[in-house]
């Protein structure tokens, strides 16, 4: 059900709130003249609190007519993040509700980031999210009225960015055994199809025959052997750039023979977030028009223990010829990325984007709020830091230096695949896929270690919020603009 939106340039009065409803107040400074303002006064006063503390958190308030309202007080030029959580925060106990119509009404001086942000996070919360409850949640929020708003939004790029999120969420909430790698596969098809793209799909056999010993090394220790690399291509007339998204696409990580401990491997069904992440930009992109060619390559499989399953010291050679000596088994996403990433760069793109769940040092070094991105071209990683600011998706920058690669010297093989000693993994893994790329194509490499934040991240209430999105969708449109 998509929530039909409309604008009125005035704001209410208090006589003018309906009974029964749900709404948002957003004002930027302290107005005795604003509806309820007594109620307001006399439950500050109660908590001991000041006006300017709405800023911090949100104040609900149940009105005499049945209705709640919930309030927030909007600062001047504070980040997209901030906003947006501020936002999220105040609009979340009005959707616990669940209602049919929701009312957010501008009380002051709003640019349209704020405007924006408030549509999104109000559209973005209300989606429903895969369940498999006997009685699950439907679309509730048929509609989303707007008052105070002198000027109207682009509806259609926050639309967008919204369909794109959903489906990265509820591709990455799906359980495993209703997410094989053949049943994703079929879900890509379907996605091409509906979007009219061409999909091609490079299966087991044809990669071991095109020589992807790495990709190959991880999928043939699945039974049956349905790992597969897809391509999916947008290619709109006009366009003139051409991005490269990738996305690892592991539908369930037991670790393989270094096999996960059960706390560890609990939610492993959410290692394919970033394949869910790429098409989720694919999808955002498509529906929002934009003017670029996008190639889109999701390494699909899973990482199985069995008699066939790839093990610790094998050697293994790539796509590009480089052999791999194996050090850990459950370092099977820098894999199945390694051939994917030399197939999109013979593709010679303007740049390659990669998104993947891959390392634990990433989430130790950062925590479940950022994301940390490599990198090398230094300016390619400077545009994402500034992206992920932009889209309210915050992004950390690490180093790519060559000496990093010392680590990964091996005395049998070309390169390691990583190390024991633990260090670096996330720069490790950095510099390993980089080893990788062709033709020397711009390449970013983002490690999403935000993907599961408990409670939610900045705009998202969900635990799984599918960050990186919006700063995907964000880089790209950076990438066409720039000359």
């Amino acid at each position: 059900m998509k929530t039909k939106i409309q604008f009125f340039e005035k704001k209410l009065t208090e006589k003018q709130f309906t009974a029964k409803a749900h709404y948002l107040y957003l004002t930027d400074t302290e107005n005795k003249a604003m509806p309820f303002y007594n109620l307001v006064s006399a439950k500050l006063n109660r908590n001991q609190k000041k006006f300017n503390e709405l800023s911090k958190s949100a104040m609900q308030l149940d009105l005499p007519n049945g209705s709640l309202m919930s309030l927030v007080k909007v600062e001047k030029d504070e980040t997209v993040f901030n906003n947006q959580t501020r936002l999220r925060k105040a609009v979340m106990p009005l959707l616990t509700e669940k209602p049919k119509q929701l009312h957010v009404i501008f009380d002051g001086s709003f640019d349209e980031q704020v405007i924006q942000n408030a549509i999104y996070v109000a559209l973005i919360n209300a989606q429903t999210l895969v369940s498999m409850k006997k009685v699950a949640v439907k679309n509730y929020l048929a509609t989303l009225t707007i008052y105070g708003c002198k000027k109207k939004p682009q509806l259609h790029n926050i639309e967008s960015l919204v369909e794109g999120n959903t489906l990265t969420r509820n591709l990455t909430l799906t359980p495993p055994n209703n997410l094989t790698p053949t049943i994703y596969r079929n879900e890509v098809k379907k996605f091409a199809r509906a979007n009219k793209l061409v999909c091609k799909e490079f299966t087991m056999p044809q990669l071991k025959k095109m020589g992807a010993g790495a990709f190959y090394a991880v999928g043939q220790g699945s039974e049956p052997l349905d790992a597969a690399i897809m391509h999916v291509t947008y290619n709109p007339k006009g366009a003139k750039k051409n991005i490269a998204l990738v996305g690892k696409g592991i539908c369930f990580d037991t670790g393989g023979h270094n096999l996960k401990p059960a706390k560890y491997m609990s939610g492993m069904h959410e290692d394919m977030n970033g394949s869910a992440v790429a098409l989720g930009i694919l999808q955002a992109a498509v529906r929002a028009k934009l003017t670029v060619k996008i190639d889109c390559w999701l390494a699909i499989a899973q990482n199985h223990i069995g008699p066939k399953a790839y093990k610790q010291n094998d050697v293994v050679k790539a796509l590009n010829g480089i052999n791999i000596e194996i050090v850990h088994t459950d370092a099977e996403g820098r894999m199945v990325l390694a051939d994917t990433l030399t197939l999109a760069s013979r593709k010679k793109p303007d740049a390659i984007i990669d998104f993947a769940t891959l390392t634990g040092c990433m989430a130790v070094a950062m925590g479940d709020r950022y994301s940390g991105v490599i990198s090398n071209r230094p300016e390619l990683a400077c545009m994402a830091v500034g992206a992920g600011a932009e889209a309210g998706e915050r992004i950390a920058a690490f180093p790519f230096d060559e000496d990093y690669e010392e680590d990964l010297d091996s005395q049998i093989a070309d390169i390691k695949q990583c190390t024991l000693e633990g260090g670096p993994d996330h720069i490790h893994a950095g510099r390993f896929l980089g080893r990788f790329i062709e033709h020397n194509v711009p390449w970013l490499h983002v490690d999403l270690s935000s993907s599961n934040r408990k409670g939610g991240l900045g705009a998202v209430s969900s635990d799984v919020n599918g960050f990186g999105v919006g700063f995907g969708l964000k880089m790209i449109q950076k990438l066409i603009s720039k000359n």
